[in-house]
């Protein structure tokens, strides 16, 4: 049965608390396939923590996430909502791929295994196939030759790189990348940057959270303004959050990254 659904991602009155202290409180955004959407907001916002719950690694308190047409991480039952097994969780995780900060990879396989080990070991790919798609992805990340390095041999820009690539080799309907650039310097950043690019020109849908202003402005579709765990501005396009903020939040927050 086609998913006749147009958003990628629902997010319905989100809430989350830590303690006593409310990190995402009744967040609500529809996002439709397709869309590049970039979350900002200062330190502590909760940008990292609602990319987390989209894809069940942080569980949520009260509201509900839906991607692709599920919901996630739980089952309904009439009003109630009950928590999925562990196995029916990492199942749907298939459909996010999930890029961190840190990039991740598993240090004692080589970059083409490290693409390759999900379809295999997850998705049930014969060897050959996963082999040829991950050589694509590779090549689709600028990295088909480093197909044989290991991730100690590779700067942290390519490390980031091979880290989508392996996001990607789940063939996930939504994209999550949580601060992609922030542990590279400027010119590594840059090549993660041009990736990134690429993916949103080839309509995937992704939900960025990142401090790269550039990144934001120059190809998101829309911004996600968040502070102390709420959208204060859901701004498209997302030049337009750059050029006129609507809050007084989002201008401090814009005259400070200019500095």
């Amino acid at each position: 049965m086609p998913n006749m659904n147009p958003n990628a991602i629902e997010l319905m009155q989100v809430t989350k608390h830590r303690g006593a202290q409310c990190v995402l409180r009744n967040v609500s955004a529809n996002i439709p396939r397709g869309q590049v959407v970039a979350v900002l907001g200062p330190s502590g916002a909760g940008k990292s923590t609602l990319l987390r719950c989209v894809n069940h690694l942080e569980t949520i308190d009260g509201g509900k996430i839906v991607v692709d047409g599920s919901l996630v991480g739980y089952r309904e039952r009439g009003t109630a909502l009950h928590e999925l097994s562990d196995q029916e969780i990492s199942q749907q995780r298939r459909r996010t791929g999930m890029v961190f900060q840190s990039f991740n990879l598993f240090r004692h396989m080589c970059v083409l295994d490290n693409v390759m080990s999900g379809p295999v070991h997850v998705l049930g790919t014969p060897r050959a196939q996963a082999r040829e798609q991950a050589l694509a992805l590779l090549h689709r990340v600028g990295l088909a030759e480093k197909a044989h390095a290991y991730p100690h041999q590779l700067s942290g820009g390519q490390q980031q790189r091979v880290a989508i690539a392996r996001a990607l080799a789940m063939q996930p309907s939504v994209m999550l990348l949580d601060e992609p650039t922030s542990a590279l310097d400027p010119e590594l950043a840059q090549e993660v940057i041009a990736v990134i690019r690429q993916l949103a020109e080839d309509g995937i849908t992704m939900m960025m959270a990142t401090h790269e202003m550039a990144l934001a402005r120059d190809f998101a579709d829309r911004v996600l303004f968040m502070v102390n765990g709420e959208i204060v501005e859901d701004v498209t396009p997302a030049r337009q959050f750059f050029e006129a903020p609507s809050s007084e939040r989002g201008r401090q927050f814009l005259s400070r990254q200019h500095h």
